[in-house]
């Protein structure tokens, strides 16, 4: 079945607005490579980002490119999975969690979610 520019302008892309160096704001889509834009407003930027997603994917329709899709955000993540740490982390975790008088489970999304933001030191 061939889907039509409709059909991918109907997904729930998922795009970033970061404000630009220069002034304005530029923004991105993710799921497909180079879909890129500036506005000099936030107003602009997303007004701007459908444009250049418009653009992105009737170029790749006229090119014959695979369109990806984007992720279901829920349906296709659990909630859950597995990681291997060493044994001293583990019982590290399990004292603090003691400590806060949490589950081990609630320590470790607290401490996962509230460093997601910020960059790896390398």
């Amino acid at each position: 079945m061939k889907k039509e520019l409709e059909y991918y302008l109907s997904l729930p892309y998922r795009f970033e607005i970061i404000p630009a160096e220069e002034g304005g704001f530029v923004g991105v889509v993710p799921e497909l490579p180079g879909c890129i834009t500036q506005g000099e407003t936030l107003e602009d930027t997303v007004r701007m980002i459908n444009d250049a997603m418009r653009a992105w994917i009737e170029c790749a329709l006229e090119e014959g490119i695979t369109i990806p899709e984007p992720v279901n955000s829920e349906e296709d993540y659990s909630g859950k999975f597995v990681v291997r740490v060493p044994k001293s982390l583990h019982r590290d975790l399990v004292r603090k969690a003691k400590e806060e008088n949490v589950s081990l489970n609630q320590l470790t999304a607290y401490l996962l979610s509230s460093g997601i933001g910020r960059p790896l030191k390398k």
